[in-house]
Order: C-alpha cells, then sequence, then structure tokens
C-alpha cells in the first residue's frame, strides 16, 4: 500500500502515534473546529508507516494527514487544515 484510501469529503484521515504531543493538539482543535477525522496509530499499521515515511522523505513524522484530494500535509496549523478542505 503506497497510499491509503483519501477520506470522504470534508474529512481527513491523520496519521500519529500514542505519544505525539502535536497530534494531540491538533486533534483537540479539530473537533472544536467540527472537522472529522479517522485516525490512523503508525505504531500499530505497519502500512501506514510505510505511507508516512513516503510522504516525508523517509521520515516517521507526525502528525501526517491525508486530505480527500490525495494530497498530504505534515504538521499543519488548523487553519490549513481548514484552508484545504474548503477548497
Amino acid at each position: 500500500m503506497s497510499t491509503p484510501k483519501a477520506p470522504a469529503p470534508g474529512s481527513v484521515t491523520m496519521f500519529t502515534t500514542s505519544w505525539c504531543g502535536y497530534c494531540n493538539r491538533l486533534k483537540a482543535q479539530m473537533g472544536r473546529e467540527g472537522i472529522a477525522f479517522t485516525e490512523v496509530n503508525i505504531e500499530d499499521e505497519a502500512d501506514a508507516v510505510k505511507f508516512v515515511m513516503d510522504v516525508n522523505g523517509g521520515n516517521q513524522t507526525v502528525p501526517t494527514l491525508l486530505f480527500p484530494d490525495g494530497t498530504a500535509a505534515t504538521n499543519p496549523s488548523i487553519n490549513e487544515v481548514k484552508k484545504r478542505l474548503a477548497s
């Protein structure tokens, strides 16, 4: 699996780890903004690790978000998430 299935319009797939503070902050912000997301813990999913590493030049950098248009962003701000979902 190189690219996971794109999320539904208006939502994102968020690749995380259990210990990532940036992930927890972005999850809370998206919750407050009413943005739907599916969380995938890369510590539990080998295919997810490969995707995150492909997107991030070999690094396991999280949060990495997959958008409905098939693009990805690493550690985006909540404003960037909202902007990309609106376009």
